[in-house]
């Protein structure tokens, strides 16, 4: 009998402050890298890739497909992952996917020992800020994806109905306002290396992007700004 082929996926991740990278053999992370320092994604994305490759000892040609986080999150790291996804992609032939980068986070949440009966992913913007969304206790998204302000009243209703994990790097920061018996925080950072069982649903159900016209989720407009400092000192 012919043995079957590995599904080996590439995984990039590169929504938030820190980048990743990883290798995911069906559905198992193989090997990863994990940036140290915050918004290196343009000078340490390519160079994972490589590192990653060469730990599992195969090349970019013998990957089944690309899988990147689609955001929302870092506009500057988003398209750093977007680009390199779709070099990849258009240079070894492979089919690029795309993962919601609170999707991640909520999938992060479900291998905590804690069973939780929702989810709460935070992706920090600014100030009070956070992008976010509801999930279940499975992981299923129970609301749009928004940018929201955090006050005390934001989701006052959840704890009373059941214990909720606030996840991700904006969670501490919202912890103040938000503190209940029922509401747990942590603090995180959207991996790579968690993105492996999604990636690998998604390759075996076809779910694949058109590399050409796919663009990241951005929620937000990028706004670009002039600094008030008369740089020429005049």
């Amino acid at each position: 009998m012919e043995q079957q082929k590995c599904v080996d996926i590439l995984l990039l991740e590169t929504s938030a402050s820190l980048c990743s990278v990883a290798l995911a053999r069906d559905g198992k992370t193989i090997a990863s890298r994990e940036s140290s320092e915050p918004r290196a994604h343009a000078s340490l994305t390519a160079p994972f890739v490589k590192e990653v490759l060469a730990d599992a000892g195969i090349g970019l040609q013998d990957c089944s497909a690309v899988c990147l986080s689609s955001g929302p999150g870092s506009y500057t790291g988003l398209r750093v992952g977007c680009s390199t996804a779709k070099g990849l992609c258009f240079g070894a032939g492979l089919p690029l996917m795309s993962l919601c980068t609170l999707d991640i986070l909520a999938h992060t949440a479900l291998q905590q020992e804690q069973h939780f009966d929702y989810i709460v992913p935070m992706l920090d913007a600014r100030r009070m800020e956070v992008y976010t969304a509801v999930y279940d206790g499975s992981g299923k998204r129970l609301s749009e994806i928004e940018a929201k302000v955090i006050d005390a009243g934001s989701y006052a209703e959840l704890p009373g109905k059941g214990t909720v994990l606030f996840i991700g790097d904006g969670a501490l920061k919202c912890r103040e306002v938000l503190q209940h018996p029922n509401a747990t925080f942590m603090e995180c950072q959207p991996l790579a290396r968690n993105m492996a069982q999604p990636a690998l649903e998604l390759y075996r159900s076809g779910k694949f992007e058109d590399i050409a016209y796919f663009e990241p989720f951005y929620l937000k407009d990028f706004i670009a700004t002039v600094s008030k400092k008369n740089v020429l000192g005049l």
